[in-house]
């Protein structure tokens, strides 16, 4: 429901030989693969970056997992609370005891660090072509969070004064989804002549049929 705006979703079953190859059918159109699952789970499904590459070529195959793609680690399981608590992160935040931090601060920084890195990877492409393979990961971002330095607590606790309620206000907008009404952050951007918005609602995951849509839809 956070992260879903703007977003067509659909359910495919890669235990299911016809899914597969529908999956195959969208890749054979695809300018981006993203995918997070465990290290070498799709791979082992055949979905590998280079089984990608070579269906089609000029793909970019964005890979996301939680302790980075070298190292013994690599194929573990993870998620948020663990990329915090293996860099340390969460022992620094609790003072004396492990405490997470109060946002999703790897998921979120994570996935913006990921679409950088597309973004990057499509512009390379266009000037010089190929297919490329993106990385990142949970932990990584962590130890980025370690090596920006700090802000004294004295300095800390005035930072609420400087978006007051009245400005915070402005920041969210309210949606009507299949959830309800709900009230969310806005779109960050701002355009001088077209409104920045989400055409669609967040929406349950198998909502929509997995297909591409014409551009003119």
């Amino acid at each position: 429901m956070d992260t879903g705006h703007g977003k067509r979703a659909a359910f495919l079953d890669l235990l299911r030989d016809d899914d597969k190859e529908k999956l195959w059918s969208l890749i054979r159109e695809a300018d981006v693969f993203s995918q997070s699952y465990r290290l070498g789970t799709l791979a082992n499904k055949g979905f590998s970056p280079e089984a990608l590459a070579e269906a089609r070529p000029r793909i970019i195959y964005t890979s996301v997992n939680c302790y980075g793609h070298e190292g013994p680690w690599r194929e573990r399981r993870g998620w948020e609370q663990l990329g915090q608590t293996v860099s340390g992160v969460a022992d620094e935040e609790g003072y004396g005891g492990p405490r997470l931090l109060p946002a999703a601060v790897n998921d979120f920084n994570t996935g913006y660090l990921a679409a950088f890195g597309t973004l990057l990877a499509l512009e390379r492409r266009a000037r010089e072509g190929g297919s490329y393979l993106v990385r990142v990961s949970l932990t990584q971002s962590s130890m980025l969070l370690h090596r920006l330095g700090r802000i004294g607590r004295d300095k800390w606790w005035g930072l609420e004064r400087l978006l007051p309620p009245e400005e915070s206000s402005k920041l969210v907008v309210e949606t009507d989804t299949p959830y309800g009404r709900m009230t969310h952050l806005a779109p960050v951007l701002k355009l001088s002549e077209t409104p920045a918005r989400w055409s669609l609602p967040s929406v349950p995951m198998g909502t929509h049929e997995p297909v591409w849509l014409n551009p003119s839809n």
